[in-house]
């Protein structure tokens, strides 16, 4: 399966990559939410691709109506990662594919066309970007550690989410080595699994937007977590903590400061 998931994901990738060194149709999903002709195309084309290969699994995409769809066995699509990124020329975008069994991660694959990097990953058989197996950092000092963030939509429009984003910038920039902001979480958490940063923690994202990224990074040694230290809920939870696992309790403890 996972070979054909890359077949299909490199030909959409095809697509993206057109639209990213073309001329853009864009709208707006909410204040600061971007939509684009390419995101629509590109979740069109997998979700056929998809549907027709693998009839054990539904699929749950970001641009479609999924009110009616039970997440189980599940294909979970963000088209285009980093939209924003997308439109505006900067080459930190991706698909994003995870494949669910029985709620639990199976499959993960994260394609990036701008920089020619996939990532994939299988419960239980390791992580790897471009064929090379990935692993986390070995950091443990907090102090020496790189940190990824993101911030939400909803700063725009909901000035308590603004308040705390803001407030956990002041805390925790400090105390690091740095804070970095690329704009597409999948990759966020492929950069983590590869060692490239430390960790990584952001409010308010998406089924679509962790769901490979999940995986990619648990399978080459790290850590997810809510902000309390709890199983995170691809649907439920506020926040996301992703780590090496080595700064993972001094993060919790630092965002809850």
């Amino acid at each position: 399966m996972k070979n054909r998931l890359i077949e299909i994901i490199k030909e959409a990738g095809t697509i993206l990559k057109e639209g990213f060194y073309s001329n853009k149709d864009i709208t707006f999903k909410a204040k600061k939410d971007l939509v684009t002709t390419y995101d629509v195309g590109v979740e069109n084309f997998l979700k056929e691709k998809f549907l027709e290969e693998f009839k054990d699994f539904n699929v749950i995409a970001e641009e479609s109506d999924n009110s009616a769809i039970e997440f189980n066995n599940s294909i979970i699509i963000d088209p285009i990662d980093g939209t924003t990124n997308f439109v505006n020329g900067v080459p930190h975008t991706a698909i994003s594919v995870g494949v669910y069994k029985n709620k639990k991660p199976f499959m993960a694959i994260v394609y990036n066309p701008i920089l020619d990097e996939l990532y994939e990953a299988e419960e239980g058989k390791g992580s790897f970007c471009n064929g090379v197996k990935l692993q986390v950092s070995d950091e443990s000092e907090f102090q020496k550690s790189l940190i990824a963030t993101g911030f939400p939509y909803t700063s725009a429009s909901c000035k308590d989410d603004l308040d705390d984003v803001i407030k956990k910038i002041t805390v925790i920039l400090p105390l690091c080595q740095d804070l970095r902001r690329l704009g597409a979480a999948s990759l966020d958490l492929c950069y983590v699994a590869r060692g490239t940063f430390e960790g990584y923690y952001e409010m308010n994202l998406k089924a679509w937007d962790v769901s490979a990224g999940i995986l990619i990074l648990t399978e080459a040694g790290g850590k997810v977590s809510n902000i309390d230290g709890g199983a995170y809920d691809i649907f439920e939870d506020k926040y996301m903590l992703a780590t090496n696992g080595k700064i993972h309790e001094e993060l919790i403890k630092n965002l809850n400061l």
